[in-house]
């Protein structure tokens, strides 16, 4: 670490964004002890697990976790409201690392061939000055290797789902994206990315668009799940 950062450690000390605790130096964002009790779902391990309830009949896929249970009460809604309006996207990359990490010896990455993030309209990622979801890619790609590909593309914007009902959300994001670079996908296997898995929406709309590139299979990873 710099003098400059070690000075400004005194003078500005980084604090954990969940329990606001001092950080040590090889903490980002939040620390250990935090990162810790965030909940994992476990659903990695178990065959139709309700996220993959969620999405069968809809759309062939080969496996669908969430690495983390969420909701808006939880320690894990800090750190995603701060990665995705607060201005801090290095969160996402420290997530979907964090996430890859403990899931490499698992098996979860075998036949995965590229990582393919959720796009953002190019307005909304204007605004926000980044794609939340390509950072977290990006910190999958750091803990397994495996390249991003920014395949898909947003051709329109959609309002934010929050408020939607299931039925408002799926009309909201029916043929909302396109594949950019078909050839690239392929015969590849695939692995959607996303932030948060609520009623699958957007997931379904981005799955049934890039298996029109014909890809050899199709999995999914989000950082959260609703529960």
């Amino acid at each position: 670490m710099s003098i400059v950062s070690n000075l400004l450690d005194v003078l500005l000390p980084r604090r954990c964004h969940i329990c606001e605790s001092p950080l040590a130096p090889h903490e980002s964002f939040a620390c250990t002890h935090c990162l810790d009790r965030l909940p994992r779902s476990g659903y990695h391990r178990r065959p139709l697990n309700p996220m993959e309830q969620r999405f069968a009949g809809i759309f062939p896929f080969d496996k669908a976790t969430g690495f983390f249970l969420y909701s808006r009460e939880s320690p894990l809604s800090q750190l995603v409201q701060d990665m995705k309006y607060r201005h801090f996207p290095a969160i996402g990359d420290m997530l979907g690392n964090l996430a890859a990490s403990e899931l490499f010896s698992t098996g979860f990455f075998s036949g995965i061939d590229m990582l393919v993030p959720v796009p953002m309209h190019f307005l909304k990622q204007a605004r926000r000055g980044y794609n939340q979801t390509v950072r977290i890619a990006s910190g999958v790609s750091s803990a397994t290797g495996i390249p991003v590909a920014e395949a898909l593309k947003a051709c329109r914007p959609h309002k934010t789902q929050t408020s939607l009902t299931l039925e408002q959300r799926l009309a909201n994001t029916a043929d909302i994206f396109s594949v950019a670079l078909p050839e690239s996908v392929e015969g590849k296997g695939v692995l959607l990315i996303d932030d948060i898995c609520t009623t699958g929406a957007t997931i379904t709309s981005a799955a049934e668009t890039i298996w029109t590139a014909q890809p050899s299979s199709l999995s999914i990873l989000t950082i959260g799940v609703t529960f």
